[in-house]
């Protein structure tokens, strides 16, 4: 059979099972948000694509709080939604990602909807809900590994990313993030755009003063070491132990929890997308 024959559908893709995988959608992922954005941004690509989007009504710097809801908004149509929703909100996804190209003046050439930048953005989506998941659950072994990883997928068949991109098996998936980590890097520019949204940088100075430094640390605290070293952070075993038992105690909450409130927040986003098409708002 050939790649091409091999291929799945448009249909297949948007009809993938993803009821596993949805395990790990679990509150306490809102805490490492701004660690996912840093990973994907550390592609070059992805990162000036960010930094320079012409997309002013998008962008993350000047509008957080919505694109702090349509991001969360697409792993809820991604990982708990149905085919006609991932359809939908990938019409709307091409819409913002077909402007976001670079141009003559760009350091490094991007283009939102090359499948490869997605994949990576992808992998990232995909490395921090298994972490959550793994943290809550416990470690994935065997044929729940596998089946777990094999879900993930949804983070990029949503959108261009094709089925075939993603690695074959989650050992793929760690010879391929191994590879794209290897070559990581953040410059100055991107660093400054990056902390500040860390430090919420966009927000009023009250909010900053009382909430930027947990805010800097956790998610210092959530990033691999390798970028941790292209951001250029220090992070030392005080650091270290503070992280350990901010994150233990989200852990223990998460354990009392029944997973329908866990995900209660992802739910009312679907919702929110479900009366957005019903109403004819955009979903971005």
């Amino acid at each position: 059979m050939t790649q091409r024959e091999n291929r799945m559908s448009r249909t297949e893709m948007d009809n993938l099972d993803s009821s596993f995988f949805a395990k790990s959608l679990l509150s306490m992922g809102q805490t490492m948000s701004t660690t996912n954005v840093i990973m994907q941004l550390a592609n070059p690509a992805v990162g000036y694509g960010v930094a320079h989007s012409k997309v002013e009504n998008g962008r993350l710097d000047k509008h957080p709080v919505k694109r702090a809801r349509t991001t969360a908004s697409y792993l809820a149509v991604a990982m708990l939604g149905n085919a006609d929703d991932r359809r939908r909100y990938r019409q709307a996804v091409n819409g913002q990602h077909a402007q976001v190209r670079s141009d003559e003046t760009s350091p490094v050439q991007y283009n939102a909807m090359n499948p490869d930048l997605q994949l990576w953005v992808a992998a990232c989506l995909y490395y921090g809900w298994e972490d959550i998941y793994e943290r809550v659950h416990g470690p994935l072994r065997g044929a729940d590994r596998e089946k777990f990883y094999q879900q993930g997928k949804v983070c990029g068949t949503t959108l261009q990313m094709p089925a075939e991109a993603w690695p074959a098996t989650r050992d793929e998936f760690t010879a391929y993030w191994d590879d794209q980590v290897s070559h990581i890097e953040i410059s100055e520019e991107i660093r400054d755009f990056l902390l500040d949204i860390a430090n919420f940088g966009y927000a009023p100075t009250a909010i900053q003063e009382k909430y930027g430094p947990v805010k800097l640390r956790r998610t210092i605290g959530y990033l691999p070491q390798p970028f941790r070293e292209a951001l250029r952070v220090e992070w030392t075993d005080d650091d270290q132990r503070w992280f350990d038992d901010y994150v233990g105690r989200l852990v223990e909450q998460e354990r009392r929890k029944p997973l329908w409130l866990s995900q209660i927040g992802f739910r009312m986003l679907l919702w929110d997308v479900r009366a957005r098409v019903r109403t004819g708002r955009p979903l971005v």
